[in-house]
């Protein structure tokens, strides 16, 4: 039979809605009316119709908030280099100087103190964040400037000075991970403390692993393009004739002598007889690279957006330590009269002149770990003169503001979204109610 129950306000007209029941005999199951499941069968479809394009919404949304998030990443950690290399440009000799040389200018680029992290210190992710920056910036210069030749001015390693053989290997793998090249280019490294220990610490064992991996010598001088570099072991010019200084600086006497047989051999009837044995380079004065730097008594002079901060440009410096003696860097001043040397060392940028004719640049380190605005130098040379140019690198600062305002813009962006989002459920939600009414 069929029962009509029907609920509604009192004294309110047409606010009355009725329910049919079909009922069976006793005992029997009860079933909807035929109305009843039409009006199932429509709510169902109604909810559906509502709840897909809002999931397909919610989708859409969230594969957009992962776009924009892996395009952060992107620009931060790979990107940003190509914007700032791209930027720098080789220095360029006048025509007339070219036009006088027979080959082409050099085109070399210089960088210091790397520090790659050992097993010792430093975190992991210190480690790994500060390998991926100086890899992809190393990469991208290689790439967009193509240089001939490539130093790195010592402090390759941080814990070289005290790495064993086991972890001295797995530092030396990484390096050559993070520094490959192509044949085209030219890898030379200088020694530094870090590498070999400082004076006290340094040993015959470790200067010889260093100098069998980089393919390098405490003294020599390689010449390219009719371009003598002098490459120094600084470390080992400690004045006190230690067997290894004592063995560096009797090679720099040597070269010292090569040097001049190769300037004046051919003009001086004298020196033909006490050049007869020694080898010749070309005739022109050397560049000197070396990780401690000349004397100075401190970084006062030294100024620029990359030199020492403020307070710290009046600490006097440390003979031995932080520089090298003064009777050393005149005894190589008076040597070699170079025309110039580049250093490194400090962290920091410096543009000194020594004897106010023997121009020295302090080269600022590579590493995100120990400067915010790391660079490094682009120099265009020829056996008689030579121009030099400094790229920055992105300011870690800068790329932390990038992070740090994407991640701000997308969290009010999905906050505004899901806001919205659960202020249109709830409307839909009435009218849906107020549809059934």
């Amino acid at each position: 039979m069929d029962v009509r129950v029907c609920v509604g306000k009192a004294g309110a007209a047409g606010s009355v809605g009725c329910v049919y029941f079909f009922l069976e005999g006793a005992g029997g199951r009860g079933a909807p009316s035929p109305g009843c499941r039409a009006r199932g069968v429509a709510s169902r479809r109604q909810d559906t119709d509502m709840h897909a394009p809002r999931g397909r919404c919610g989708l859409g949304f969230a594969a957009s908030l992962a776009v924009s998030v892996c395009a952060v990443v992107l620009f931060c950690e790979c990107l940003i280099y190509y914007t700032a290399v791209l930027r720098c440009s080789w220095p360029e000799l006048r025509e007339e100087e070219e036009e006088e040389e027979e080959a082409p200018p050099l085109r070399a680029l210089f960088l210091s103190d790397t520090h790659l992290l050992g097993a010792i210190r430093g975190h992991w992710f210190d480690k790994l964040r500060r390998e991926w920056q100086m890899e992809r910036a190393f990469q991208t210069a290689l790439w967009a400037l193509k240089p001939e030749v490539v130093f790195i001015l010592g402090d390759v390693f941080d814990e070289g000075k005290w790495s064993s053989t086991e972890d001295w290997n797995y530092d030396v793998g990484r390096f050559r991970r993070m520094f490959r090249h192509p044949s085209s280019t030219e890898l030379v490294v200088v020694v530094g403390n870090h590498d070999i220990g400082f004076h006290d610490e340094m040993t015959w064992h470790k200067l010889q692993r260093f100098e069998k991996v980089f393919n390098a010598t405490s003294a020599r001088i390689l010449s390219r393009r009719g371009v003598n570099f002098l490459l120094v072991n600084s470390v080992a010019l400690h004045g006190d004739r230690c067997p290894i200084c004592q063995s560096v600086e009797n090679e720099l006497h040597r070269l010292s002598h090569a040097l001049n047989c190769s300037a004046q051999g051919r003009r001086l009837e004298g020196m033909k007889q006490r050049c007869q044995d020694t080898e010749l380079f070309p005739a022109a004065a050397p560049i000197i690279l070396q990780h401690y730097p000349l004397y100075r008594p401190s970084d006062a002079d030294c100024s620029g957006q990359d030199a020492a901060p403020p307070e710290d440009r009046h600490q006097l410096f440390h003979e031995r330590y932080d520089v090298l003696s003064q009777e050393v860097s005149q005894r190589l001043l008076w040597w070699f009269k170079p025309r110039l040397i580049l250093s490194g060392h400090t962290h920091s940028a410096c543009h000194i002149l020594h004897d106010s004719k023997y121009p020295e640049i302090s080269v600022p380190s590579f590493s995100w770990r120990n400067r915010n605005n790391p660079s490094f130098i682009m120099g265009t040379f020829n056996s008689t003169d030579f121009l030099l140019s400094k790229c920055f690198l992105p300011e870690e600062s800068s790329v932390i503001a990038v992070y740090c305002g994407s991640a701000f813009a997308i969290l009010l962006i999905a906050l505004g979204h899901f806001h919205l989002f659960r202020g249109t459920i709830s409307f839909s939600g009435l009218m849906g109610k107020h549809k059934s009414m």
